[in-house]
């Protein structure tokens, strides 16, 4: 029961990744943020990024540079860089 739960847990959250193709800049640019908000709203989107990716590659059982690449590649893409 508890595999299931957590497999549901983690499809929604990979589905949600998928789902919202948007970079946190054309967010940010979308909200015409500036200033003290920008800055706020990219670290929490950087934040909520990293933990997604971070799950993203736990699932993908990827481990040493293979894990560092494929974080470093999905914040990065998250983000918009």
């Amino acid at each position: 029961m508890k595999r299931i739960a957590l497999a549901l847990v983690l499809a929604a959250i990979a589905g949600n990744t998928y789902a919202d193709t948007s970079t946190c800049k054309s967010r940010a640019a979308d909200k015409k943020l500036a200033g003290a908000a920008l800055n706020s709203f990219m670290k929490k989107c950087e934040r909520d990024a990293k933990t997604s990716c971070d799950t993203q590659a736990g699932s993908k059982k990827l481990a040493g540079a293979a894990k560092t690449s494929f974080t470093k590649k999905c914040i990065n893409d998250s983000i918009g860089k």
